[in-house]
């Protein structure tokens, strides 16, 4: 890989694993030390969520007017604005307040960094965005393993790590980003890509494969939120909650080749995306009994080897049924899905807990991930026909 894209693969490690200091314990921390309800707890990382898209959009605008350095210490520059907020002023309601603003800032990072990591080594195609996959997933393990550990003694001492780790990220940025060249690069938005979309059809295959790959994600963000708070109340230590995202994190990072060599002897990615959901419905089923670490333990190491099927494997769909030239608004579709799910799942598992309890969220999570099966069989079933009425006549 060429130097800078060393840079910038350190520069997201660093990054998310700032953000990952806190991301795991926002429930916790909501529900237990500001003493909201989880549905109050849902509608707050729904606000971040929102926040987020509204920074990606804004973030991609950004890159193609002035260039991905800029955009990305813009966002850096918001980040630490609202981090040094929360470190400081930390309760009710301003804890709010600056994490939306969070999530706006790093809303405008992220399409920047990956649009600079395309534009640096062009020839290395996929294997530029692979490699900040890894430096996430990296990230992850390690905010989340070093957060529990830090709040375990003090939660403000999360608000002021999060805060270092950004600082660090604005000097890697400066330093290292300025020269980096982005001119022909090409930021896809939704609305600029709508236009002029004539096959109807696939782009309906996948707008119904992504109401399952929805439903996916909204029992997914669960983990962050809901049972988040559940296992806080079987008197699971912080630092276990977060080795569970620390493992979570490093099984995508060593795990991936594994999985890799098994996906390829599935002969479609339907059949791979179902194979996906039955995990998460046997890793939710699991979870919906746990009462001790070690049942949560194996649940989130079946969670995660179902991701490992279902998250790329999406996107690689959407590209297949991607018209030439409609790649970005397909991708948008994808991204705007996961996101949506990240929305509305805080809220709709925070209501059902504070309502029916958690038997009811767990019952209701199996029969989403049931219907998303469904979804996955049908999506493709107009193409398919399609395709036998050209091949008849």
């Amino acid at each position: 890989m060429p130097r800078v894209l060393w840079l910038l693969v350190i520069g997201m490690a660093v990054n998310v694993t700032g953000s990952s200091f806190l991301w795991p314990l926002n429930t916790i921390y909501i529900h237990d030390h500001l003493g909201k309800s989880l549905s109050v707890a849902g509608i707050v990382l729904m606000l971040n969520s929102g926040a987020t898209v509204i920074g990606n959009l804004f973030g991609g605008a950004l890159f193609d007017k002035i260039g991905g350095y800029k955009s990305v210490l813009l966002g850096i520059g918001i980040s630490l604005f609202s981090l040094i907020g929360l470190t400081f002023w930390h309760g009710w309601p301003m804890y709010v307040i600056f994490l939306t603003i969070a999530g706006f800032g790093a809303g405008i990072v992220f399409p920047s960094m990956f649009a600079m990591a395309g534009s640096v080594w062009k020839e290395g195609g996929r294997k530029a965005f692979n490699a900040m996959y890894v430096a996430q997933n990296l990230g992850v393990a390690v905010g989340a393993a070093l957060g529990g550990f830090v709040a375990s003694y003090s939660f403000q001492l999360i608000f002021l790590a999060n805060t270092l780790m950004y600082v660090i990220f604005l000097i890697i940025a400066v330093s290292g980003y300025r020269k980096i060249n982005t001119i022909s690069v090409s930021q896809s938005s939704i609305l600029k890509e709508n236009t002029g979309v004539k096959n109807h059809t696939k782009l309906y295959a996948l707008l119904i494969l992504c109401l399952g790959y929805l439903l996916c994600w909204v029992g997914y963000v669960q983990w962050q939120t809901t049972i988040a708070a559940f296992t806080q109340e079987l008197n699971i230590t912080l630092k276990q909650y977060s080795f569970l995202w620390t493992v979570n994190g490093a099984l995508i990072v060593l795990g991936q080749p594994l999985v890799n060599i098994f996906v390829k002897r599935i002969k479609s990615l339907k059949t791979q995306i179902n194979i996906g959901i039955i995990i998460f419905i046997g890793s939710f089923a699991l979870t919906a009994g746990a009462k001790e670490f070690p049942i949560f333990l194996t649940a989130m190491i079946i969670l995660t080897i179902g991701e490992m099927f279902i998250w790329p494997a999406v996107p690689t769909v959407a590209n297949d049924l991607a018209p030439k030239g409609r790649e970005g608004f397909y991708q948008g579709i994808v991204n705007s899905t996961a996101t949506g799910g990240r929305m509305i799942g805080p809220l709709l598992g925070g209501v059902l807990v504070d309502v029916y309890g958690t038997s009811m969220l767990f019952t209701v999570l199996i029969i989403l991930l049931v219907i998303s099966i469904f979804t996955t069989l049908i999506y493709d079933r107009k193409i398919k026909e399609k395709k036998q009425l050209a091949h008849v006549s």
